[in-house]
């Protein structure tokens, strides 16, 4: 007995001492202006005081795909991915790219200023659209939505692909674009739309439509945007959209990994948590994969520990 509690107590010690050293993980965040943006720096700011030797270096990237091609080639640690590119990284790599946690829901909708003529996305096909900057997770997701509707968009569409996401609304607002597609929550450029002294109006599918999409795509689900999300909007508005994700290398070292997660479920009750984190929860995490080995073995580490998911 003695024995073993001293194991036990070097075991303990050497978890201590490991929590005690600094990690440091890169991450792969978004162009400035994208819908994860405000995700990063709540993501960094909350989990600062959890624990500050944990070091989350941002990287400021083109978005979900140029996370998962940087994942692969080892010039970051862990990255913000759409579940559509998730899903994509799966389909072309299985195995190769880990959940760390879920981040939140995010739904897709069209923007447009509130005194335009296009009620529907049958009215908008034919118009010139902003789909967000090629390869990112807006865009990713409009391709597969227009999709479940039979849709293509470079087809149906006048496409615009602007480099950058802060061009998208001077484009609706100069009359060059009829509306402007994005996905996420509290996105910045529909924010700017929605200030604009017009007003903003969103086009979303409608009921029939979301069944068709999701049917086609089942990762894509009925989600509700919360009234007062925007500036001007007093109702619900229901539309499509999908789970991102905090993912990593599978071959990355499980210790800062665990430590992350670990992190992440110690700041969820936080009473002053940001909203952008409300979604980030361990719960959450385990309802968006398809079995625990889509879990970084560092997660489920740490999940099995805390007993998270018995």
């Amino acid at each position: 007995m003695l024995r073993r509690g001293l194991i036990v107590a070097g075991l303990w010690g050497l978890a201590t001492a490991a929590l005690a050293q600094p990690a440091t993980l890169r991450l792969g965040t978004t162009p400035e202006g994208g819908g994860f943006a405000p995700y990063t720096v709540a993501l960094v700011e909350t989990l600062r005081p959890v624990d500050r030797d944990l070091v989350l270096r941002t990287v400021e990237t083109s978005g979900s795909t140029d996370n998962v091609r940087r994942l692969h080639a080892g010039s970051i640690d862990i990255g913000l991915v759409s579940g559509e590119v998730y899903s994509e990284s799966e389909t072309t790599a299985p195995g190769r790219l880990k959940v760390v946690s879920a981040m939140y829901y995010t739904p897709g909708m069209f923007a447009v200023l509130a005194n335009s003529r296009h009620r529907t996305i049958a009215d908008l096909r034919g118009q010139p659209i902003v789909w967000q900057p090629r390869g990112t997770g807006s865009a990713v997701q409009a391709r597969y939505v227009m999709d479940g509707l039979g849709l293509d968009m470079d087809r149906d569409f006048v496409p615009i692909y602007p480099t950058g996401f802060t061009a998208g609304p001077p484009l609706v607002f100069e009359g060059k674009a009829a509306a402007l597609w994005a996905s996420g929550l509290r996105l910045p450029s529909f924010v700017r739309i929605a200030q604009h002294p017009i007003g903003v109006r969103f086009i979303v599918p409608d009921a029939s439509e979301i069944a068709r999409i999701h049917a086609r795509h089942p990762f894509l689900v009925p989600l509700t945007v919360a009234p007062g999300t925007y500036p001007g909007q007093t109702a619900p508005i229901v539309t499509v959209g999908s789970l991102s994700f905090i993912v990593a290398r599978a071959d990355l070292d499980a210790g800062p990994v665990r430590r992350l997660a670990a992190a992440l479920h110690k700041a969820e009750p936080l009473r002053l948590k940001p909203t952008y984190l409300a979604q980030t929860t361990a719960a959450n995490t385990l309802a968006g994969v398809r079995a625990a080995d889509d879990l970084h073995p560092g997660v489920r580490a740490y999940f099995r520990e805390a007993g998270i998911g018995r």
